[in-house]
């Protein structure tokens, strides 16, 4: 009955080649009860964008929205209410067998291309000493996310496409260590970045032929009562990009700035930059000498066509 019902629910949306939206809800009138089976319900190599509604509620599942599944949005009612978690991290033994691990643990995996979320909070809720715990792992490319949260502790925002590209605008990001991280070229436009312990915002790991990584702009970076020592990033690769333009940083961020990772060699290939920061953590004279301070012309080349190419996801 069910796959009958999956059948009929695809010749009645998706007969024609306009763009559909499908609604998920706990309880309801809503077209599907979770989002996966919403997800399930796209066809794959959809050309048209497919909208997924998404009613306010915590939904406890696993996410996948995989590599057939392009040109899908997700829009929450609002992501204070709109929850999606999970409680993975790496080490955990599934059924199985299979041990779970960086690549494999998170809440929400997106693969598939031209990704949109809006009003939608991704958590990993592990806790706080269980390790690598991932909320959202993405290596489809021109995804975008706004007036999202990615929350939980170590490795909460995984960007692990190299050469893929991603937007956030108006995100609150959440996390202990190296809450983000990856290879791919990401814009971050007025973010909150929130620290809950000592350790690192960012583990970059770009790629030497990609010339932009991670790029924090008009962004601020806050942390909980009691946290004094953060650094802006330290490279997962020794080519790793990451760059802060107009930025506000609290006190918890370290006078140094950046961590080498314990690999003096990583000094001479990492690519980490700051232009104009601000706030009691931007100390300007204290930074390690390998680090940038971008002049106004280096920093007016950040724009968004020369970071993510010809897609404006502001038109997404």
């Amino acid at each position: 009955m069910k796959y009958l019902l999956s059948i009929l629910f695809f010749f009645i949306f998706f007969s024609s080649e306009a763009q559909k939206v499908i609604t998920v809800a706990k309880e309801g009138k809503a077209d599907f009860r979770t989002i996966q089976s919403a997800l399930d319900a796209v066809p794959s190599n959809c050309k048209k964008k497919t909208i997924i509604k998404i009613k306010e509620g915590i939904y406890k599942e696993v996410i996948t929205v995989d590599a057939t599944k392009n040109n899908v949005t997700l829009i929450g009612d609002n992501k204070a209410t709109t929850i999606i978690t999970y409680d993975n991290h790496a080490g955990t033994r599934l059924e199985n067998g299979d041990t779970l691990n960086t690549w494999t643990c998170a809440s929400v995996f997106v693969y598939g291309n031209d990704f949109h979320a809006e009003g939608i909070t991704f958590q990993n809720n592990a806790g706080f000493t269980e390790g690598q715990a991932v909320a959202l792992r993405v290596e489809g490319t021109r995804a975008s996310f706004k007036k999202c949260s990615m929350v939980g502790f170590q490795d909460v925002l995984f960007l692990s496409g190299s050469g893929s590209k991603q937007y956030f605008n108006n995100c609150y990001i959440e996390g202990t260590t190296d809450f983000i991280f990856g290879a791919s070229t990401a814009l971050f436009d007025s973010c909150h970045l929130h620290s809950k312990k000592n350790s690192h915002v960012t583990a970059a790991s770009t790629n030497s032929i990609i010339p932009y990584g991670f790029v924090f702009r008009n962004c601020k970076l806050t942390a909980d009562t009691n946290i004094n020592k953060v650094s802006l990033g330290r490279p997962w690769s020794p080519t790793a990009s990451v760059t802060y333009l107009n930025c506000w940083m609290g006190s918890h961020i370290i006078s140094e700035g950046w961590s080498n990772w314990k690999n003096p060699n990583n000094e001479s290939t990492a690519r980490y930059a700051e232009y104009n920061s601000s706030g009691p953590g931007a100390n300007r004279d204290l930074r390690v000498k390998w680090s940038k301070q971008l002049t106004e012309e280096e920093a007016s080349k950040y724009t968004l066509k020369n970071i993510l190419g010809n897609w404006n996801p502001e038109q997404q």
